[in-house]
């Protein structure tokens, strides 16, 4: 019974000052509205950046580095006893690029469990041969149907079809910035010349785009059938085996296991791309603290307005207080007052957060570096609107607590006597 009077008086000065009342849920409204379109759209440009970056670059990559011999000549002739060894100007020694016993690598690879997916790889340099001019370029050897499943090649494929990659023999998919400096077309057919000198001629199937404009000037794709005939190698020879991981976080540690295992060298993706991560974080760390911003601006129009309220309301508290009313009944009611405001306010953000968001979803995004993108890029997860209720709840309350309190300590004699 007693709660109920409580929230009659609560909903009755509401009412009473019900414009003053708007406003405030309004300013909820309006924050928690942006700190979700806000979230979400910067959530989503994150995703579409990193997936630039992230999605065709391995967890961890394997390959063989080539070094200089940690082992000099001189050195058989054992210690001096009165000086020391000085070599300069050591070159690398004489190691091929590819990797050893990769077929039982990877085969070792496709059973730890840790481990998704492999995709073996070559790598290596050519010169595309344009009539007089050489242009430097890139190929890359790779298994297609792996290279589709763990870094979605296919998407990154803007005209003609992936598959004929495979399908067709001594065939090549040019870098879009690549074909349109060679003046290019699906059907034609490009001569190389390997570092070595020899030139090898391949049908262009495909046109490759990653949105990364200095990539697809100089990167190109063969299967690793046709890579292993240019350079003349065997059927086994690989130069990278890259890996996607069940968890990301285990590429670090993971990598320095294979590195002593496997005695080759393993670069994980949060050292290859460490910058990049960092950026990510700090434009999602911006968007919480604007978000967050508004919501406490929100909360100090709920603190004036109750203020004033109080203010108004003196004569009223004091015959409350008077007619037996406690403090912590004032403090209840006007408290009450503040929830109503942020869950009203909070409750209309969050259908117009999702309205908007959804809005943004839909905004046309034409570009030719970012052939995969249609729309602006948004993030529809659940957690923007998990902590959006959390935080509006919370700073309300927070506007609410000074000024109840002082409502509750109001002495009704004063009051009265004033009067």
């Amino acid at each position: 019974m007693k709660l109920k009077l409580l929230a009659s008086i609560s909903i009755s000065l509401l009412v009473a000052r019900w414009r003053q009342t708007l406003v405030a849920a309004v300013g909820v409204t309006f924050s928690i509205t942006m700190f979700i379109a806000l979230l979400s759209f910067m959530a989503g440009l994150n995703a579409m950046l990193d997936g630039l970056i992230i999605n065709r670059t391995a967890h961890i990559r394997l390959y063989n580095e080539i070094q200089p011999s940690s082992f000099q000549p001189i050195e058989h002739y054992g210690p001096l006893e009165n000086g020391h060894h000085f070599i300069r100007s050591i070159k690398p020694k004489n190691d091929r690029m590819g990797i050893y016993n990769s077929a039982a690598i990877t085969e070792t690879l496709k059973h730890d469990k840790r481990v998704m997916g492999v995709a073996p790889k070559i790598t290596t340099q050519v010169f595309y041969n344009v009539g007089a001019t050489d242009l430097a370029g890139v190929i890359n050897g790779i298994d297609v149907d792996a290279e589709t499943k763990l870094f979605s090649f296919k998407d990154y494929v803007v005209q003609g079809n992936y598959i004929d990659l495979k399908n067709t023999p001594n065939s090549i998919v040019l870098g879009k910035g690549a074909a349109e400096k060679m003046l290019v077309q699906l059907g034609d057919v490009i001569q190389i010349s390997t570092p070595k000198g020899e030139q090898f001629q391949l049908k262009v199937v495909g046109f490759f785009q990653s949105g990364l404009q200095e990539i697809d000037k100089v990167q190109s794709y063969c299967s690793t059938q046709t890579t292993q005939k240019i350079l003349g190698e065997s059927n086994t020879f690989m130069s990278d085996i890259q890996m996607k991981l069940v968890d990301i976080n285990m590429a670090p540690a993971m990598a320095k296991e294979y590195h002593k295992v496997f005695g080759i060298e393993a670069v994980d993706i949060q050292t290859a791309n460490s910058q990049f991560e960092t950026g990510t974080k700090v434009r999602t760390l911006i968007s919480y603290v604007v978000g967050i911003t508004l919501l406490i601006v929100a909360g100090f129009g709920i603190y004036n307005i109750l203020n004033m309220m109080i203010y108004e309301k003196m004569d009223s508290i004091a015959i409350l207080k008077a007619t037996g009313f406690s403090g912590k009944d004032v403090n209840a009611i006007f408290i009450a007052i503040a929830l109503s405001i942020g869950v009203f306010g909070g409750l209309l953000g969050l259908l117009f957060g999702f309205g908007l968001t959804a809005l943004i979803d839909q905004i046309p995004f034409n570009t030719s570096a970012l052939p995969t993108i249609k729309t602006y890029p948004v993030d529809y997860s659940m957690s923007y609107y998990i902590i959006a209720s959390i935080f509006s709840v919370f700073t309300t309350y927070l506007a609410g607590f000074l000024p109840a309190r002082k409502a509750s300590r109001i002495d009704p004699v004063i009051i009265i006597r004033g009067k």
